[in-house]
């Protein structure tokens, strides 16, 4: 444990002395020199011939196993020389050594793990967590691509939860992972997790426009794809305000800007709703776009703004002269009704004027 090299090949010179002699926890000297990284007692302790390299701790990690878990490169190295030594060994989580070091980013350790044969790349830990699965969750590159770039490696293998590593990624916006995925041509990228998100709308949701960039890049992407409220990567980015993500969406010919929830409410809907101007702006600049849509309690994206009391909102909306600032809700409430409930002074005067001016516009011509 301390690494005393001299001492430890004194006492192993003694015949009666144990070399597998576990501590409470269960971790032979092996053990607790591959803990430590003490590469000259690992070997000292490798070439005595009553060694148990596999030897597992209470927590069933091997001296391989601690060696990954801790990225002690040298250690790993000197273990896998070994040929009696399993690489594949699971500890209590069900993870292995190439699951532990490819998870905290220890990319010496997975390449070491990667060049014996007989390692298992696809061996999934808890949840069904695969190796790959762990670097893509934590975005370390340079293991997605040792991974990525081998053949046997399932790019597509989801966990307990549905999640890829695409899926993980997207989520997490670590852009060079989803690249690095993606350049492998039998990825699925509108593979969905159990909650029927898909990994554009992870990216949509979270407003990683890079990540989104990437994935529209892809032509098998589908850009309207629902979860299981029907929500659409477009929805979503409008709900949270995304402008980068609502811009590179609606700039998809296939994007269906009208395209409502299951309780009815399209992104313009939503957008005027969270008060988002910049995305309310976006959508109103589509021509297709319906800004007298009603969603839930059938009121519409100015009923929505009217009611919050988002002056911008209101007064982009009263922009587009297809707006109809007196279309009722379920309670039959107009804009102005729900605007003086609130007592949201600004939205009623904007209200006010612009049906002021319808009124006028209606008055017959006295001239001639």
């Amino acid at each position: 444990m301390k690494g005393h090299e001299g001492v430890a090949k004194r006492i192993l010179d003694r015949k009666d002395v144990d070399p597998n002699r576990p501590d409470t926890n269960g971790r032979t000297p092996l053990g607790c020199a591959a803990v430590e990284g003490h590469d000259g007692v690992i070997k000292l302790l490798l070439g005595h011939e009553d060694i148990d390299p596999n030897r597992p701790d209470v927590g069933a990690l091997t001296p391989l196993g601690c060696a990954a878990y801790w990225g002690h490169k040298g250690a790993a190295k000197l273990l896998l020389t070994r040929d009696d030594v399993d690489p594949n060994y699971p500890d209590k989580y069900n993870r292995t050594p190439l699951g532990w070091a490819a998870e905290k980013g220890y990319e010496g350790v997975v390449n070491l793990l990667l060049g014996r044969e007989d390692a298992d790349p696809n061996r999934p830990g808890n949840e069904d967590n695969t190796p790959l699965l762990w670097a893509a969750y934590e975005g370390h590159e340079g293991i997605v691509k040792l991974l990525v770039d081998r053949n046997d490696v399932d790019p597509n293998c989801p966990n307990q939860n549905g999640r890829t590593p695409l899926r993980w990624a997207a989520c997490k916006g670590h852009a060079g992972v989803v690249k690095l995925l993606l350049g492998r041509s039998d990825v699925d990228p509108n593979t969905p997790d159990n909650q029927d998100n898909t990994p554009l709308l992870w990216a949509a949701y979270k407003g990683h426009a890079g990540v989104v960039k990437l994935l529209l890049g892809r032509s098998d992407v589908d850009p309207n794809r629902p979860d299981n409220q029907d929500n659409t990567p477009l929805l979503w980015a409008a709900y949270e305000g995304h402008e980068e993500v609502v811009k590179l969406l609606l700039d998809w010919n296939d994007v269906d800007p009208n395209r409502p929830d299951d309780g009815g409410d399209t992104p313009l809907s939503w957008a005027a709703l969270g008060g988002h101007e910049g995305v309310v702006k976006l959508l109103l600049g589509r021509k297709d776009v319906d800004p007298n849509r009603p969603g839930l309690s059938d009121r519409t994206p100015l009923g929505c703004a009217a009611m919050k009391g988002y002056e911008g909102v209101v007064n982009l909306l009263l922009g587009r002269e297809d707006v109809d600032p007196n279309r009722p809700d379920a309670d039959g409430q107009a804009p102005i009704a729900c605007a003086i409930e609130n007592g949201h002074e600004g939205v009623i005067n904007l209200l006010q004027a612009r049906m002021s001016m319808e009124a006028a516009d209606a008055q017959p011509s006295n001239q001639l």
